[in-house]
């Protein structure tokens, strides 16, 4: 009985104890999942987590005074921050322009001049050539060679070249006068070669060409020329008034951000007894340096481009117009020799350019370079008018060979040597003009070469200098 017993308290046993191991069939029971609704709590730190960021503890901790110094703190490092690098990023922009500028718009405009005056030696030299009747002195035509050349080299030049207004317009004013001149000029040249072949065979029909040639000059070709050129120098004293206005983004953020420290730490020196906090300190030094970096380094770059205006651009201005009309004046002579006009229309040409040039001969300011050429082209221009008045006394007594002789011999006292005299005078002024413009460009830019990079710097460090003034205060609160 005993045995029996026992031997089924085994058999159970073993039947519970099966349950749990592996079975003999050898499958695996299925896992038990927990039933929906009964899912774990989250861990500790999660709950911790979603505890600090509560909206409710949030609030309360932006109300309290760690937070609103924490607030502070990031406004006052995002507006450091911001002040350098809008400062930089205007610094750098500036450069790029007046890169631009002395890279390409200064030279298109005095490609654009050196294409002007090309064309009005040639048109002179054109006319001077058919004084001297049958083949022309060999200078003159050299010079109306070389003038041809130099106007042809401009427009091929400019061709290949796109400045930044015919990048973004390929179609625009520029390249449709630059067309206009290329296509008119070899009509301008065969009417002067048809007009020499008749004058070198005797025939007067070469009058009339060369007055064709002439008109269609100075009706068509120099205007388009002196719109061109005019459009260029418009496009240099655009970029000049554009640098010498003030940097006010920066300088307004910049103001902005010292005042937020000021405040911040007048705040809390009310409130922690504390009159001086290095960091801040270091901070408002800084971002004071900044702006003062900004405001001189600015000013002394928009007082050279003030310079690079007066002493540059204006006097170049004044000479390549003055040079201009000089060769006008010169073209309006022969030809009013060429045809022996009565009619006076090429004497009042040539009384109108020689007022606007003592005009602006006269008005030539006091401290712009080269002085002293503008004076020795003065004195030429009233010797010229001397001899201009003696050629068309000679020419109304009948004697054409004399007023040709006044017109072109080689006397001192002749019109040649007084015109080749303001020519050579006004071309070195020109020169000196150029180099001034340029210099101060350059040194304009110079003045700025550390500020942006130095600005950027400076806002970073302070920045950092309210990070590390902020923290011991915010330690206090533990």
């Amino acid at each position: 009985m005993r045995s029996a017993s026992s031997s089924q308290a085994g058999a159970g046993a073993e039947t519970a104890t099966g349950t749990a191991s592996t079975p003999v069939t050898g499958k695996r029971a299925p896992s038990r999942r927990p039933a929906i609704g009964t899912e774990r709590p989250p861990a500790p730190d999660v709950r911790a987590l979603r505890a600090q960021f509560d909206p409710a503890r949030m609030r309360s901790f932006a109300q309290s005074s760690p937070g609103r110094l924490v607030a502070a703190g990031l406004v006052l490092m995002v507006l450091c921050v911001a002040a350098g690098a809008m400062t930089s990023t205007i610094v750098r922009d500036r450069q790029q322009a007046l890169g631009v500028l002395l890279d390409d718009t200064e030279p298109d405009a005095h490609s654009a001049n050196h294409l002007y005056s090309s064309l009005s030696i040639a048109d002179a030299a054109a006319s001077t050539a058919f004084i001297a009747g049958g083949l022309e002195p060999q200078a003159v035509r050299d010079r109306y060679t070389q003038a041809i050349g130099e106007a042809a080299a401009e427009l091929v030049a400019q061709s290949g070249h796109l400045s930044v207004e015919e990048a973004a317009d390929p179609h625009g004013t520029d390249r449709r006068l630059r067309t206009g001149i290329a296509t008119g000029l070899p009509v301008y040249t065969g009417l002067i070669e048809t007009a020499r072949a008749n004058n070198r065979n005797g025939y007067p029909v070469g009058a009339a060409y060369l007055s064709e040639a002439s008109h269609q000059m100075q009706t068509t070709l120099l205007p388009m020329a002196e719109e061109l050129e005019t459009h260029r120098i418009d496009a240099v004293t655009a970029a000049q008034h554009r640098h010498v206005q003030p940097p006010w983004p920066a300088i307004v953020l910049l103001v902005v951000a010292l005042a937020a420290l000021v405040w911040v730490q007048v705040e809390l020196a009310r409130r922690s007894r504390r009159f001086f906090n290095m960091g801040l300190l270091i901070s408002t030094a800084a971002l004071a340096l900044t702006l003062l970096w900004t405001v001189v380094a600015g000013s002394l770059s928009a007082i050279a481009m003030i310079n690079c205006r007066d002493q540059g651009a204006v006097p170049a201005a004044r000479l390549a117009e003055s040079r201009i009309l000089v060769q006008q004046a010169r073209s309006a002579e022969m030809v009013k020799l060429v045809r022996r006009d009565a009619t006076g229309d090429y004497d009042r040409t040539f009384d109108v350019n020689a007022a606007r040039l003592t005009e602006l001969l006269d008005g030539y300011p006091d401290d712009a370079p080269a002085r002293a050429e503008v004076a020795a082209a003065r004195a030429a221009l009233t010797r010229w008018q001397s001899a201009h008045a003696r050629m068309n006394d000679t020419l109304a007594r009948g004697d054409f060979v004399g007023a040709a002789a006044v017109a072109t011999g080689p006397s001192a006292a002749d019109s040649t040597a007084q015109v080749d005299a303001i020519d050579r005078a006004l071309t070195e002024a020109s020169a000196a003009a150029r180099d001034t413009l340029r210099s101060k460009v350059s040194q304009a830019t110079d003045v700025l070469s550390f500020l942006g990079p130095g600005a950027l710097v400076l806002g970073i460090a302070a920045a950092a200098g309210v990070g590390l003034g902020l923290w011991p205060r915010l330690r206090e609160y533990r």
